[in-house]
């Protein structure tokens, strides 16, 4: 093998490394959700969120893209967000509601991968956008539930720490309405409603402000941030449909 084929080796292999970790905790997740260990089974999926914001970036800084690696990047997020969350909700609730729980966790896992597919056909077309993500990316929708289930732990283990009393009050509430929640996450990972990437660099102002508003909640309320973080991000998806972010709804190159 000469020394060019193994230098491209290497920069393929890079990447690969972090999306083989986000596969690691999408199936730890699995194994602690049958074990009914549902703080370990969230804590793996945000654990996988970690790995897949850094394959993308490592991939970029030894330019180390390839189509290997989509495809494999793709298949480890089907894994992490798309079966293991639905896999922890039917556990922690929806199989309370029978058939229909299993119909619902199904719908959620069958809408992230039919997102991951259509990422794949843009990907291979070459088009996209880089101010915004077409429908709600699959981690955003498995991180959503990852934290939810974390946050009821916390509260319901009494761990110590600050607690947003909006949030707490309302735990309850979002449980009974778990299938309507999980249904209105698949619809939003596959519909056209275009949600911020944070990509361009004309955009970096509002990264800082996400910074800075994540750091205080982290500082505020610790046992709310990670939650609230992913409710906002959903949140303002919806809220796009009445004005913000008309002007950019192209396909884009994103899971």
């Amino acid at each position: 093998m000469d020394k060019e084929a193994l230098k491209r080796g290497g920069q393929v292999l890079a990447p690969s490394l972090f999306t083989m970790g986000n596969m690691a905790c999408g199936f730890y997740s699995l194994v602690a959700s049958s074990l009914g260990d549902f703080t370990v089974a969230g804590t793996s999926i945000l654990g996988g969120i970690a790995f897949d914001m850094l394959d993308g970036r490592v991939a970029r800084m030894v330019h180390g893209e390839s189509s290997f690696g989509v495809e494999f990047d793709s298949l480890s997020d089907f894994l992490s967000f798309g079966v293991a969350p639905a896999y922890m909700m039917y556990e922690f609730t929806l199989k309370d509601y029978g058939i229909t729980g299993g119909v619902v966790a199904f719908l959620f896992a069958l809408c992230g991968a039919l997102r991951l597919a259509r990422f794949n056909v843009v990907a291979q077309s070459g088009k996209g956008s880089k101010s915004h993500f077409q429908g709600l990316p699959i981690p955003a929708g498995g991180g959503f539930l990852a934290s939810f289930i974390l946050v009821y732990e916390m509260i319901e283990q009494e761990i110590p720490g600050r607690s947003l009393a909006m949030v707490t009050n309302h735990l309850p509430f979002l449980i009974i309405i778990g299938p309507f929640l999980m249904v209105l996450l698949a619809f939003l990972m596959v519909s056209t409603i275009p949600y911020a990437a944070f990509k361009q660099s004309s955009g970096d102002w509002r990264l800082v402000s996400v910074a800075l508003v994540g750091l205080l909640l982290i500082y505020f309320y610790p046992q709310n941030a990670i939650f609230l973080i992913f409710f906002l991000y959903v949140t303002s998806g919806l809220l796009g449909l009445l004005g913000w972010g008309s002007k950019d709804k192209a396909p884009e190159l994103h899971h």
